[in-house]
């Protein structure tokens, strides 16, 4: 069965423009696993189902990846923050 990862994320931080954003993921020995491109965003909350980005629990390639400890690096504009999954 496969889990959807959901990451909800406040952009107030954002510029006012609409930046270009990007949620990259990484194994907790810092090798990206996958990159998300998620377009032009406008500062917002994205929470909501229909806003929030979702992460399939696969790698660049398609594979199925194993679980364990993942962070993400969120990319908007000049904005930048990482958390852990």
């Amino acid at each position: 069965l496969q889990e959807l990862h959901s990451f909800q994320f406040h952009a107030k931080n954002f510029t006012h423009p609409p930046a270009e954003v990007s949620l990259t993921i990484y194994a907790a020995n810092g090798k990206i696993v996958k990159t998300l491109m998620l377009g032009y965003q406008a500062a917002g909350i994205y929470q909501s189902r229909g806003r929030a980005a979702y992460w399939d629990g696969r790698n660049s390639t398609g594979e199925l990846v194993a679980s364990g400890i993942y962070f993400y690096t969120l990319i908007a504009g000049d904005f930048t923050a990482t958390k852990k999954c």
